[in-house]
C-alpha cells in the first residue's frame, strides 16, 4: 500500500505544477515519461517553498519556511511524509542522488526574500540567483543525466546558465510586481524609477548570452530530456523577444505574457526542429 501513497505523493506534485505553471506543465509532458514524475516533484518542492516567502501574506513567513525546511529533512531520514510534496521529493533526492548543497542553496535564497529587499551588488546578484534559479535547473539535470556524476559534470555549466536566463526573464516580466508588491529590486541598480530603455537593453544583452551558452548544453541532453528542455528554451527565448520589443515604461506598468495561442505554435515549431534534428 505503500506504493499507492507514493503514486498519489507524485501526482500531487502534478497537480501543483498544472496549476501554477501551464508553460513549464507543458514542457514536462515533452520529456520522456520515465523521468516526468521526479520533473514534477521537485517543481512541487520549489514552487510550495517559493508560495511561503511570496504569497502567503499575514502569516509567520519565516516558521513556515523554517518548518518547511525541518518536515524535509524529517521525510529525507523516514523516507516518508504525509506531506505528499515533500514524500515524492525525497523519493526523486534518493533516486537521482541530488546533492543537499542543492538544496540548501535553495532554501537560502527563499528565505533571504524575507529579509532582503535591494540587490545592490553583482555578487549579491549572482549569489541569489545561484540559490534561487541554477541549483533548481542543476536538480533537474541529476534527473536527466540519471544520477552519472561524469555527464553530471560535464554539463553543469550550462544547465547553470539555463536556470539563470530563465530566472533573469521572470524578473524582468515581474519587474512591477516585485517593486511594487513585494518590495523586492533583484537587478543591482535597476527600479522602477531608474528603469529606462538603456538598462532593459543591458539587461536583455545579459540574458542572451544567457542563452547562447546554455543552448550548447541543450543540445548535448540525452534523448529523454532534450525535447521537453528545448520547448522550456523556445518559449522563454519568445518571452523575452516580446519583453524586448516592449517600451520599457509598459513593463513597468503591466506583466508581459505569451499567449496561449503562441505556446501552441511555438510547440510544434520545437517539434519539427526537434524531429528535423536541428537540435
Amino acid at each position: 500500500m505503500k506504493q499507492l501513497f507514493d503514486d498519489v505523493s507524485f501526482k500531487c506534485s502534478k497537480l501543483v505544477t498544472k496549476n501554477y505553471s501551464t508553460s513549464f506543465s507543458l514542457a514536462v509532458y515533452m520529456l520522456s515519461p520515465s523521468i516526468r514524475d521526479a520533473i514534477y516533484s521537485i517543481y512541487g518542492f520549489v514552487r510550495f517553498a517559493d508560495e511561503i516567502v511570496d504569497s502567503f501574506h499575514g502569516f509567520d513567513k519565516e516558521n513556515l519556511i523554517n518548518d518547511f525546511e525541518k518536515e524535509y529533512y524529517k521525510a529525507y531520514e523516514l523516507g516518508i511524509s504525509l506531506n505528499p510534496i515533500l514524500n515524492s521529493f525525497q523519493h526523486t533526492v534518493k533516486e537521482y542522488n541530488i546533492t543537499d548543497d542543492l538544496i540548501q542553496a535553495f532554501l537560502k535564497s527563499m528565505k533571504l526574500d524575507l529579509i532582503k529587499s535591494d540587490y545592490q551588488t553583482q555578487s549579491e546578484y549572482e549569489d541569489y540567483i545561484y540559490g534561487s534559479a541554477d541549483v533548481v535547473g542543476l536538480m533537474c539535470l541529476k534527473v536527466f543525466v540519471k544520477g552519472n556524476t561524469k555527464r553530471y559534470e560535464q554539463l553543469k555549466a550550462e544547465a547553470m546558465r539555463l536556470g539563470s536566463a530563465f530566472q533573469k526573464v521572470n524578473f524582468l516580466r515581474d519587474l512591477k510586481d516585485d517593486n511594487l508588491v513585494l518590495n523586492r529590486n533583484y537587478f543591482p541598480g535597476v527600479d522602477l524609477k531608474s528603469f529606462d530603455e538603456k538598462a532593459k537593453t543591458a539587461i536583455i544583452k545579459e540574458i542572451d548570452e544567457d542563452f547562447k551558452v546554455a543552448y550548447q548544453g541543450i543540445v548535448k541532453l540525452p534523448i529523454e530530456a532534450k525535447f521537453g528542455v528545448y520547448t522550456a528554451f523556445v518559449y522563454y527565448k519568445k518571452l523575452l523577444k516580446k519583453l524586448e520589443n516592449t517600451p520599457y515604461y509598459e513593463i513597468g506598468n503591466a506583466r508581459i505574457r505569451v499567449s496561449n495561442y503562441t505556446k501552441a505554435g511555438l510547440l510544434a515549431q520545437s517539434f519539427v526542429t526537434y524531429k528535423l534534428k536541428l537540435v
